[in-house]
């Protein structure tokens, strides 16, 4: 079974990265099937003018595919384009600050290699300090760019446009990135921090000298976290809109945990905490685990449903069940949405 489309972009991105041997028979296959991917990504949900996975799996897709210096179709990229004139980058919880930043280092990428005609080129830069520009504005008191996992994202357009010396914004976010860099502990979310922390984007990879490129890399074996001493309370909320759930609110209980369990320890609390038999499933991806079934009630990327983590009343989290540690006497909702 092959990758969907934004698990073979981060994979071809993660390969032209390491510098692989110089044979490119390996590569060219991967990235033909990438664009096998990204056609059927759109042909199989045409009728609804999208792409079937998300706009970030597909935004991924091309930025992968200009790095590895492919010229991607003009309908391809026009696809992006009017998917971000027409602000179709949001999702039920809120903005989407990540795709919306993928997308536009894709629009960089293809200026900067020279890879569309002269035209196209000036649509594709406006788009991306467009971007750019709304980032600037929506930008949280706090500094984050949307959540500290779309930050780096963020500054990462901001690099690749010679923007991060210019604007008050970035160094905001650099200092509130550096100060909450623990929240990164899977692989994929390193690989969009570590960049940024070296002043590079995904865009430099593209310009890589291999062999200059020395062999440092080693293994490391990860640190469990420490223990914490006592016990919280998480209240866990389950809900489902109407019509699909005419009762609404499916699960709705106080669960005893340790200090410091993540949200994914707590859900399997809760199926031990019988007779209300709860259930979960989840699924391995580059992000950590992503829930995938609450319930028996499943999230459908195909129906464009997933499930919603929030931190009542309407606060999503910014971390995934791993890695999120519920406070004492917080009230955690799982909400079946539409994205």
């Amino acid at each position: 079974k092959w990758p969907e489309t934004g698990r073979l972009a981060l994979y071809l991105l993660g390969l032209r990265a390491t510098c692989p041997p110089p044979d490119p028979s390996a590569q060219r296959s991967l990235v033909t099937w990438l664009k096998y991917h990204l056609e059927e990504d759109w042909a199989g949900s045409r009728r609804h003018g999208r792409p079937l996975t998300s706009y970030y799996q597909y935004s991924l897709g091309v930025l992968a595919l200009c790095v590895h210096r492919k010229r991607v179709r003009e309908e391809v990229i026009r696809r992006l384009l009017t998917a971000e004139h027409h602000g179709r980058f949001g999702h039920a919880g809120g903005g989407a600050t990540d795709t919306e930043a993928v997308a536009a280092l894709a629009f960089a990428c293809l200026e900067r290699e020279q890879l569309v005609g002269s035209r196209l080129a000036a649509e594709l830069r406006a788009a991306a300090r467009g971007a750019r520009r709304r980032m600037v504005e929506a930008q949280s008191p706090d500094g984050f760019f949307g959540n500290v996992y779309s930050t780096p994202w963020a500054m990462q357009l901001f690099i690749a446009t010679n923007a991060c010396q210019t604007q008050p914004a970035y160094g905001r976010a650099m200092a509130v990135l550096l100060e909450n860099l623990d929240a990164f502990t899977a692989a994929a979310t390193m690989a969009q921090a570590l960049p940024v922390l070296h002043g590079r984007s995904y865009l430099d990879i593209a310009s890589m000298r291999c062999q200059e490129e020395l062999d440092t890399l080693t293994p490391l074996s990860p640190q469990p976290l420490p223990a914490m001493p006592g016990n919280v309370t998480v209240r866990l909320v389950v809900e489902c809109p109407e019509p699909r759930c005419p009762q609404r609110r499916l699960y709705d209980r106080p669960l005893p945990a340790p200090a410091g369990a993540s949200l994914l320890d707590v859900l399997s609390v809760a199926t031990a905490q019988g007779p209300h038999n709860f259930t979960f499933d989840t699924r391995d991806t580059p992000q950590g685990p992503f829930l995938t079934q609450v319930l028996g009630l499943e999230a459908r990327p195909q129906k464009r449903l997933y499930w919603q983590l929030l931190s009542a009343p309407n606060t999503s989290l910014p971390m995934g069940v791993a890695d999120y540690r519920p406070r004492d006497g917080e009230t955690l909702i799982l909400r079946l949405s539409e994205w």
